[in-house]
């Protein structure tokens, strides 16, 4: 004799399993879709590092181009055979150009930034499109 209290035939987990009517799911088809999901965010999360690494270096060019730029601007403004009024005009002539370069640089490694993520969220819609495609497929299946 069990030490196990015995439940009424009603109650009996075994026939409660077998009695439900639950979708089997297609283990294969499950993994091959979890792996389908990984490469996908594997390759955004690639394109979004290749974005990144192109920021750093438009970054690093736009930093030594300012370098030699103000090194230059540096020379010219300070040299002594320029009067007073014309070193005053050279240099509101540099700050001015230098505020647009600022500005059109902070242009373009915004629009970087943007293209990199725009590239990286298109790998995921794509695939997450694709995985509700499968999922689809999967319950036609199971009802047909």
């Amino acid at each position: 004799m069990s030490d196990r209290p015995a439940l009424p035939p009603e109650m009996d987990p075994m026939r409660m399993l077998s009695e439900m009517k639950m979708p089997m799911v297609d283990v294969q088809a499950l993994a091959a879709a979890q792996r389908r999901n990984l490469e996908a965010l594997s390759a955004a999360n690639r394109v979004a590092l290749e974005g990144a690494q192109a920021i750093a270096r438009r970054h690093m060019e736009i930093l030594q181009q300012s370098m030699a730029e103000m090194t230059e601007a540096v020379r010219g403004v300070s040299s002594p055979s320029a009067d007073p009024s014309s070193r005053a005009a050279q240099q509101a002539d540099l700050v001015k150009a230098t505020y647009e370069r600022a500005v059109n640089n902070m242009k373009e490694l915004a629009d970087l930034i943007q293209k990199s993520n725009a590239e990286a969220l298109t790998v995921l819609n794509k695939r997450f499109s694709e995985a509700m495609d499968e999922v689809r497929g999967m319950v036609a299946k199971k009802e047909g």
